[in-house]
């Protein structure tokens, strides 16, 4: 028989093998995409983790560049490593002093421009109130470390001289900047009449120990006079708290810069300054950058705080200069170099709403909150720190309060009124120069 010739089994065979070659093909580019795809992927998440770690480290050199080479004043940051080496590999505690002393100053200037930093993400009233913190920040660690040491007049004479440095010296070399650039200035009156009465209530506190003790009048003699300081101090911490509470919650729009009647003043003075000093404005590290430079730097005042205390009485030895006179004058110039150099920059650009809250709040925050604090913190360790500042210095206080309450109540200023702040303050320094401390307990 003939056999018939099977022409659809053997076409079916090939179609079978075609479609496995087919399958077998595909699978094998699916492989080779997802192979590719996989070498894509790693590539480009490898380049993002190398990009991000590039932007880390630019952004590092940014801040390093504008915190640390920003300014002329860095060139002084050397003397306070030097000051550290000469503490810890020689007996030249005069040298260590003065170095700590410049060694400090650049710090306290940087610490303020990182906060001023972060007032561009907080606003002008809470910016003022962080430029005022931060700023006293020199003066709080060196009351702490000197109330450990029981140095209590070194502590009560910084702290006083912090207030007369920031309400003469300060604000008297802002108003006179900002007047020379600017004909006349005014400011929002609402602020200075607050922080005026607290600044009042606060020489109050402080005469009233005084008064007791140079009267003898104490009920129980060298107790009534330490409890009264210790209930007063507590008044004024609750009265400072009210205070922020009153000025940044419940009444914020009353120290507002931007309110009626000071927007009134200024279109008379001259917007056109004040928008061209806004132009010049410029954000160039972040808000928690800002944050992070502030915990460095407040560390390193910390460790030179702590060798100015350990060294001011060698240092008056060695210099003959009075220990009231480093601790009143030398010290809180230092320590307000921040205060010091955004006081004048800010009233140079017509913003002495900002000037005021850094000057006149910073007096109001030192003598509201950093003098009774440190009654309280002397009293949790057992130190007998009290608000008797002597008759001497509690009158040099109110005569400074009622000075500059004279001049804040027409709400303006110009360069003759920070030209007598400044010459107040010649006098108070030359004051301390030649007065001797009747108690001796340094």
């Amino acid at each position: 028989m003939t056999e018939i010739p099977q022409f659809g089994v053997r076409k079916d065979i090939d179609i079978d093998l075609e479609k496995e070659n087919l399958v077998s093909s595909s699978s094998n580019v699916n492989r080779k995409i997802a192979f590719q795809t996989s070498q894509v992927s790693s590539l480009v998440n490898s380049s993002s983790s190398s990009s991000s770690t590039n932007q880390f480290f630019n952004r590092l050199l940014i801040n390093i560049q504008v915190v640390i080479f920003g300014t002329k004043i860095n060139t002084l940051l050397p003397f306070g490593p030097l000051a550290i080496v000469l503490h810890y590999f020689s007996n030249r505690n005069g040298l260590v002093f003065l170095f700590s002393l410049i060694g400090i100053a650049p710090l306290a200037e940087r610490l303020g421009y990182a906060t001023e930093q972060l007032a561009f993400y907080t606003g002008p009233t809470v910016g003022g109130l962080l430029n005022a913190t931060f700023g006293n920040a020199t003066e709080m660690i060196i009351s702490i470390c000197a109330l450990n040491n029981g140095m209590i007049r070194v502590v009560q004479q910084s702290l006083l001289g912090s207030i007369l440095s920031n309400m003469l010296l300060v604000l008297g070399c802002a108003f006179f900047s900002g007047g020379i650039v600017h004909k006349n200035q005014v400011f929002n009156k609402a602020a200075s009449v607050a922080n005026l009465g607290l600044l009042l209530m606060a020489v109050m506190g402080l005469t009233f120990p005084a008064v007791l003790y140079y009267t003898h009048s104490e009920i129980h003699f060298g107790k009534s006079e330490l409890s009264l300081s210790r209930f007063s101090s507590c008044v004024m911490l609750v009265a400072y708290v009210s205070h922020l509470f009153f000025t940044l919650k419940s009444h914020k729009d009353l120290h507002n810069p931007d309110n009626i009647e000071s927007t009134i003043l200024h279109k008379e003075s001259g917007d056109a300054d004040k928008e061209t000093s806004n132009e010049d404005e410029e954000v160039l590290i972040t808000r928690w950058e800002s944050i992070i430079w502030l915990g460095v730097l407040t560390i390193f005042i910390s460790a030179l705080s702590g060798l100015i205390v350990n060294t001011i009485e060698e240092a008056s030895v060695s210099t003959n200069i009075p220990v009231s006179f480093i601790s009143v004058v030398l010290l809180p110039i230092v320590g307000n170099a921040a205060e010091h150099a955004s006081a004048i920059m800010f009233a140079v650009k017509n913003k002495l709403d900002i000037t005021l809250g850094v000057a006149i709040g910073s007096s109001t925050q030192i003598s509201m909150f950093l003098i009774p604090l440190s009654v309280v913190v002397g009293w949790i360790i057992g130190k007998p720190m009290d608000l008797n500042f002597q008759l001497f210095e509690t009158v040099t206080l109110f005569i400074t309060v009622l000075i500059v309450a004279f001049m804040l109540q027409e709400g303006t200023s110009n360069y003759f009124k920070g030209l007598v702040l400044i010459m107040c303050y010649l006098i108070v320094s030359a004051s301390f120069f030649v007065h001797v401390d009747p108690t001796g307990n340094h």
